[in-house]
């Protein structure tokens, strides 16, 4: 419980470093609690949605040598953001450009929050 628990706050840093370093992504709520909501769909989307939408793109990921999961990511950045929306909390991207580096900066806070606090799977190593 307590690596679910570090996932979903590394999620939450890496959002809003995302909201604080990308021009074009607008927090929809100031709030703890709206950031920790719009983490928690980033997660749901990244955990159901991604798999599938990288299966029916697998033809465009070996074409492009596997840089097509950049576009899959900004996707999946935007896709969150219109589902938190939905809710009433969350995030608004302008276009895909934002889309683009808000997904690079979540991708690179969370790999450098998760060597620091180390990552859920090498508490898996150690069980």
């Amino acid at each position: 419980m307590g690596r679910l628990m570090i996932g979903w706050l590394v999620n939450a840093m890496a959002i809003y470093a995302a909201f604080q370093m990308v021009p074009g992504i607008h927090a929809a709520s100031q709030g703890f609690a709206a950031l920790l909501f719009v983490a928690f769909v980033f997660g749901l989307v990244n955990a159901l949605i991604k798999p599938v939408v990288k299966l029916f793109t697998c033809p465009f990921l070996i074409l492009t040598l596997g840089l097509g999961i950049l576009i899959v990511n900004a996707f999946m950045f935007w896709l969150a953001g219109y589902a938190a929306s939905a809710f009433g909390v969350g995030y608004h991207v302008d276009g895909f450009k934002p889309a683009f580096f808000g997904a690079l900066v979540v991708s690179a806070v969370s790999f450098v929050l998760n060597l620091v606090l180390g990552s859920p799977e090498d508490d898996d190593a150690e069980d």
